[in-house]
């Protein structure tokens, strides 16, 4: 279980056992975990939008964001703000563009693009939650709920007995509706794993790391398994993988390879690619 460890402790702030020795190697090893380790993620988000969701949307969206930043500690994002302060500040120089990506301090460009990132994931998620609760039966739990809030109106006058159980109804409805948010970080972690192994490394780090020892028996199952789950909770997302190879050919042509920011990155938008997607599908259906 070491390599799962330090998967969870490399990739989210929960608490794990400590390791008494570490070994930069196991970092290679850990990432077959990283797909599972992003369904944890998923669950703690799903679970914070559900609570949210028994008040408002905007109540739900912000809860889930607020659990998102915790559970990671900002790691990803953080990848995004230096990716874009030294793609701001490089001028086509290589070697600008990697001493800005190892500064630790935070320019405009990365100000924006956390900024615009948090906006983007907070109204997503919203969306996703009103689109999803539109066409379900019921009513959320909340007699307070406002009356723009789709589902409001049926069993608003009674607030217990058939009411209540309309709401149990709904908000059942809701979770299985949004079941798609257990999979998205799952999906842009498993895309680090490729990214990491056919790029090759600008510079050394821990994204230099994974590329050590690949373990494509581990990515493949991991693939095949969320394909399945997205076929029964969420079909749009079995276009997950497009969203990955768009952040591959990006690199690719951009900068010629990765480092560690550039995977957090990914998963960032990776991540707001999907919740995207997701909101498309509960529009149009």
């Amino acid at each position: 279980m070491r390599t799962l460890i330090l998967a969870i402790q490399f990739l989210t702030r929960l608490p794990t056992p400590q390791l008494k020795t570490f070994d930069p190697a196991w970092l290679a090893d850990a990432a077959r975990w990283f797909a599972p380790v992003g369904l944890l993620v998923g669950a703690i988000v799903w679970l914070a939008v559900l609570a949210g969701s028994l008040v408002d949307p905007w109540l739900a969206a912000l809860a889930g964001l607020l659990a998102w930043l915790w559970v990671t500690g900002g790691l990803h994002i953080d990848g995004l703000a230096d990716l874009a302060d030294a793609q701001g500040a490089a001028h086509r120089s290589r070697e600008r563009f990697l001493a800005v990506l190892k500064d630790p301090h935070l320019g405009s460009f990365g100000v924006l693009s956390l900024a615009t990132q948090l906006i983007v994931k907070l109204v997503l998620l919203m969306l996703l939650v009103k689109l999803s609760a539109g066409g379900l039966p019921g009513t959320l739990l909340s007699p307070d709920a406002p009356a723009a809030y789709p589902g409001y109106h049926s069993g608003h006058e009674h607030h217990s007995g058939p009411g209540i159980q309309a709401g149990i109804t709904a908000l059942t409805g809701l979770a299985a509706a949004l079941g798609g948010l257990l999979l998205v970080p799952a999906w842009a972690r498993l895309f680090t794993v490729a990214w990491s192994a056919s790029l090759p490394s600008l510079a050394a780090g821990s994204g230099e790391r994974f590329a050590w020892r690949p373990h494509w028996p581990s990515f493949w199952l991991c693939t095949l398994l969320l394909a399945a789950a997205s076929a029964w909770l969420a079909p749009v997302l079995l276009l997950a993988p497009l969203a990955g190879l768009f952040w591959w050919a990006y690199l690719k042509r951009k900068l010629g390879g990765m480092t560690g920011d550039c995977l957090g990155a990914g998963i960032e938008v990776c991540e707001s690619l999907l919740l995207l997607a997701m909101v498309v599908a509960a529009r149009t259906l």
